[in-house]
């Protein structure tokens, strides 16, 4: 059974702020894009999930551990916070699962095989590359 760990809202840190890109005078007037920021270690989740998501090489969490997420696809600024706290619920549950350990295997018979076929085409083609004799 998975255990989906909610990210509590007053933990989050909402700053409205204006969207880039086209859309007219209403990017210029509105404050419609939405930047989340979110402690990690501050917050109130379970210390492995901090752990975790504290080791992601994710460009959202800052070397302070907070996440800043930024929403601006609506024109909506209640749309863009919803959006926002689902990024940040995403981010979270990906970690939630600890990653199963890998256990080395060895390569079967029959990829030694191919890759040795290959290798000797790719010698033959370099062969034909030199120059011709006479």
């Amino acid at each position: 059974m998975v255990t989906r760990y909610i990210v509590s809202t007053d933990e989050l840190v909402f700053s409205a702020i204006r969207a880039q890109g086209s859309g007219g005078q209403n990017v210029n007037k509105v404050s419609s894009a939405i930047h989340l920021r979110f402690s990690i270690p501050d917050s109130t989740l379970p210390d492995e999930i901090k752990q975790r998501l504290l080791a992601l090489r994710d460009q959202r969490i800052t070397d302070e551990g907070v996440v800043v997420i930024k929403a601006q696809s609506s024109r909506s600024q209640e749309k863009n916070k919803l959006e926002a706290v689902g990024r940040l619920q995403e981010l979270v549950d990906s970690v939630s699962q600890p990653a199963k350990p890998r256990r080395p295997t060895r390569p079967t018979l029959g990829s030694k095989r191919k890759r040795r076929e290959g290798k000797s085409a790719r010698s033959e083609v370099k062969k034909l590359r030199g120059r011709v004799l006479p």
